[in-house]
């Protein structure tokens, strides 16, 4: 598997200092995702989406989902430092949701009026599905807003967490919780294509496989982009 180190020497700070993987010349280290991440800002209008660019050959039911009536909701991309690696911490969705059941997600969902950002949201559903609590998150950065096909623009935060949280499930939301190393989901060569029936008509999708665990549709889509933004050259 290919190595993708970065070495850099200004310091940088966030919202809360952190031990995590510190070298900043360690491959997928905290340090770089902290960098990379560093000029990301919260959506100042979180309805405010990047549509894929292959929107314009999809059928137009899916494009009128994708670009018609959302509603804003926030995820967490929880990366935790396990012994010489980062993960990505993943749920899947109980079988009796309304929607995306029984899929691969990140904690998150709706906003709520009581939110106050939708950073909030993240934060807040993370610890009503996980336990995990907002003060145990250091914000690392921000993804653009993106749309799903059940009307939801989804923005993500990123997040790092240290490895001594104790997880609370909400079984009424999440079914099971799993870790996939945050350096099997940069690499290229674990990113699979395939298609799904979308209004009787098959739509490329990207998805991938770890272990027994599917990843695909949005929370696929959302690990490509937060990949672009880490790895890319000088």
């Amino acid at each position: 598997m290919r190595s993708w180190i970065v070495c850099w020497t200004r310091p940088h700070s966030r919202k809360v200092e952190s031990s995590i993987n510190s070298d900043p010349c360690s491959p997928l280290s905290a340090a770089r995702i902290r960098q990379r991440l560093a000029n990301t800002r919260l959506p100042a209008d979180p309805l405010k989406v990047v549509l894929p660019s292959e929107l314009p050959r999809w059928p137009a039911p899916l494009q009128r989902k994708l670009t018609s009536n959302l509603k804003p909701a926030g995820v967490l991309i929880p990366i935790i430092e396990r012994a010489d690696q980062l993960s990505v911490l993943l749920t899947r969705r109980a079988a009796n949701l309304k929607h995306h059941a029984s899929q691969i997600s990140f904690p998150g969902g709706r906003m709520e009026p009581g939110d106050a950002d939708i950073e909030a949201t993240a934060l807040r559903e993370t610890e009503e599905e996980v336990g995990i609590a907002p003060r145990q998150v250091e914000i690392a950065g921000y993804l653009e807003p993106s749309a799903t096909v059940t009307g939801y623009a989804v923005t993500a935060v990123v997040g790092l967490l240290q490895s001594d949280f104790e997880l609370i499930i909400d079984r009424s939301e999440v079914e099971a919780v799993f870790e996939v190393p945050l350096s099997f989901l940069m690499e290229r060569g674990n990113q699979e294509h395939s298609e799904r029936k979308f209004e009787g008509v098959m739509v490329p999708i990207v998805e991938f496989n770890y272990q027994q665990w599917r990843i695909w549709g949005a929370t696929a889509s959302i690990l490509m982009v937060l990949r672009n933004k880490l790895i890319k050259d000088f």
